[in-house]
């Protein structure tokens, strides 16, 4: 029995749920996952899984077991890059998922010094508003904004910035400009929908939520941007969603002396993948490049 590898099948039965999804992502037959597994239990003398309506769960000592191999999997793979070399270079594919706006206005023009550096290293970019599982869907790292509810991630935050209340020069002109939260109920607001309608305000000490007037609600930050700029209402937005349009003042800010909650953007990694080198490589380059 290879313990190296039957402990990598196990971790990805474990987060796939299921012998055939470990498979898949193996390139192996479903028969030699199970075997592998049952090798494992058999050898370590205890019962690492049980199935259940739901499908495959890991036992206690499954659970013990799991932490253990995939630290044990990460330093094989870190054992592995360094016998080969730090001058190696990165090889193969690497899958990166990230939200389509910011994809197009921030990562997207990165990506041509990233593969630069890294000549042998083909890149999958998934242009994704949802945050959809990593594991299933094979992503090396994502690019994620907001707070971060799974614990069952590896996550690292890269950066942070403002939230703003902004609308087109046009709008303004014509609906007025507001001086205070409280005169937003007077205002057409597009709402995005991982939003919501109720905005947060603070100042020194003042805290105030307000609930804002929309006839428009999205679900994606393109809407929100294509709203905006054709003149249809105000909308609160990251500083990174407008980027471009705060540069050229085809977008202006109101309420600037109000403070939203900021927003952070994540680097999630899929707990327990030991291939992680192209994944940390990217995300030490993309972090030391957006925040240049």
């Amino acid at each position: 029995m290879d313990r190296l590898a039957s402990m990598e099948t196990f971790v990805r039965v474990v987060e796939t749920g299921s012998f055939s999804g470990a498979a898949r992502q193996l390139r192996v037959g479903q028969p030699a996952v199970s075997k592998s597994v049952a090798q494992l239990e058999e050898y370590l003398g205890v019962k690492l899984l049980t199935r259940s309506t739901r499908g495959l769960t890991a036992t206690e000592a499954g659970l013990g077991y799991l932490e253990r191999a995939r630290r044990a999997l990460e330093e094989a793979a870190e054992a592995e890059r360094a016998a080969r070399g730090a001058g190696a270079g990165l090889k193969g594919r690497l899958r990166v998922c990230a939200a389509v706006t910011f994809a197009r206005i921030h990562l997207i023009p990165m990506l041509p010094q990233f593969m630069a550096q890294h000549p042998e290293l083909d890149l999958e970019v998934v242009l994704d508003d949802r945050q959809i599982d990593l594991v299933q869907e094979g992503i090396d790292v994502a690019l994620r904004m907001g707070k971060m509810l799974d614990s069952t991630l590896t996550v690292r935050r890269v950066a942070r910035c403002k939230r703003l209340v902004l609308g087109t020069p046009a709008y303004f002109d014509r609906a007025g400009t507001p001086s205070t939260p409280s005169e937003l109920s007077k205002h057409q607001a597009i709402v995005y929908l991982q939003e919501g309608s109720v905005w947060s305000f603070s100042r020194e000490s003042t805290e105030l939520s307000v609930s804002v007037k929309s006839r428009l609600r999205v679900t994606a930050a393109e809407g929100v941007r294509a709203a905006v700029l054709s003149h249809t209402g105000l909308a609160i937005a990251s500083e990174w969603m407008f980027a471009p349009e705060l540069r050229s003042g085809a977008v202006r800010t109101v309420l600037s002396e109000w403070d939203l909650p900021p927003l952070d953007l994540w680097a999630v990694l899929p707990t327990g993948r030991a291939a992680t080198a192209k994944a940390r490589a990217f995300v030490g380059f993309f972090e030391r490049s957006f925040n240049a």
